[in-house]
């Protein structure tokens, strides 16, 4: 049965890291795959996350299964920290399932609108994260693409977006990125939020909003802002939520898959489903990436210790941003990138073509996925003179 089958083709993200890991080149630079780093080059354990493993560990008396859709108290620390101040509103419409990982919480979502009926299309940024393409398909969705970014500006192209988003059919699904789109770094500003949400509204497609970056663009409460959009538009909507990024939660899978529902016999009815749907996938989330999430979500001097923290990891890539710019800028490269310090998260669609990647990754040893998307984490004092050399030599050829 295997002696004939054929390879399949690398992740187009995390492949890179494993070409990178057997690059021989002590100078390698990965600047592919999406992991915070800190000014060492080092992916930390947060402070925070540290002190809540700390108190598992003392008082944890049971390895027994969780929940179909997880701890009870982590769904509800997870809707607490994405509809503070929207109570009134969110009220008796959520329901929140813990997944594994932001993926799992993808798939289980597309998964759940199908078994409920929806037509057969899922509509993707373009450009969009490289996996959104791959779990719809999964879940048995055509794919479609609607207009995004506009690579002329380096912003979100609004006319664009609204015009096609008009158009899209009822009952077909929408993936949003909630904020610091992926891989563009350009996010609609409240007003666009607000002008999306009342076309969801009016046209009757389901809105999808992929929260992965939640905190990393300007902070916690900003980075709602297309969450309380939609809430407010009253319509349903799903967000799936990662903790990967935000807690360095990366190996642990933490994510949630939150839907909101018109009234709570619907809320009871999807969330019934949605359970059905987990069931057969995984059965019940892992414990211990979850717990440690609740406790941090839930507990003040915690929760205020990994505020500080996200914002010193969200204001060392802004750092890096501006220390990219100013020293392309000292190259007196003829490329303007003074886009890059506008755009915010983790990530920087730079403009370069997928022959100069190619040249940069054979030549330099500098990896980054083949639209041009840099990952500005991974960027250091230590290697930004390196990078900006070899992008400023393959600029010039």
């Amino acid at each position: 049965m295997f002696d004939n089958v054929q390879s399949a083709p690398p992740d187009p993200i995390l492949g890179l890291t494993d070409a990178w890991r057997a690059d021989p080149n002590p100078g390698k630079v990965n600047l592919g795959v999406g992991i915070y780093q800190d000014a060492n080059g080092l992916s930390p354990v947060l402070a925070c996350v540290k002190a809540a493993e700390a108190a598992i560990l003392s008082e944890e008396r049971t390895k027994n299964y969780l929940p179909i859709s997880g701890d009870p108290e982590f769904g509800r620390s997870v809707e607490r920290l994405l509809f503070k101040g929207w109570e009134s509103e969110a009220d008796n419409r959520i329901f929140t399932a813990h997944t594994p990982g932001g993926t799992g919480a993808l798939r289980v979502g597309a998964e759940l609108i199908r078994d409920l009926g929806a037509n057969g299309s899922a509509w993707v940024s373009t450009p969009t994260w490289a996996n959104h393409k791959g779990v719809l398909a999964a879940a048995g969705f055509s794919l479609r693409d609607y207009p995004y970014f506009d690579p002329l500006t380096r912003r979100v192209d609004a006319t664009a977006l609204l015009d096609t988003l008009k158009a899209v059919p009822a009952n077909e699904l929408v993936v949003l990125h909630a904020a610091c789109h992926n891989p563009s770094g350009a996010d609609p500003d409240p007003d666009l939020w607000g002008a999306i949400a009342r076309v969801a509204s009016q046209a009757g497609w389901i809105p999808f909003l992929d929260n992965a970056y939640l905190g990393f663009g300007q902070g916690l409460d900003a980075d709602r802002s297309a969450l309380g959009s939609f809430l407010r538009a009253g319509v349903d909507f799903l967000v799936a939520t990662s903790f990967s990024k935000n807690l360095g939660l990366y190996r642990e899978r933490v994510g949630a898959l939150t839907v909101v529902s018109g009234n709570a016999r619907a809320r009871d009815a999807v969330f019934s489903r949605a359970k059905k749907v987990i069931r057969v996938i995984y059965s019940n989330p892992p414990s211990h990436g979850g717990e440690i999430a609740r406790r941090i979500l839930s507990d003040a001097v915690l929760g205020d210790l990994w505020r500080r923290e996200l914002q010193t990891m969200r204001e060392r890539i802004q750092t890096m941003r501006t220390a990219w710019v100013q020293g392309m800028n000292e190259r007196k490269v003829s490329t303007d990138f003074s886009f890059v310090t506008r755009q915010i998260g983790m990530f920087s669609l730079s403009g370069l073509t997928g022959e100069q990647v190619a040249w940069l990754k054979a030549a330099k040893s500098l990896y980054m996925t083949s639209d041009g998307r840099m990952n500005i984490a991974g960027l250091t004092l230590a290697n930004l003179g390196a990078v900006c050399d070899a992008i400023a030599e393959c600029l010039r050829r």
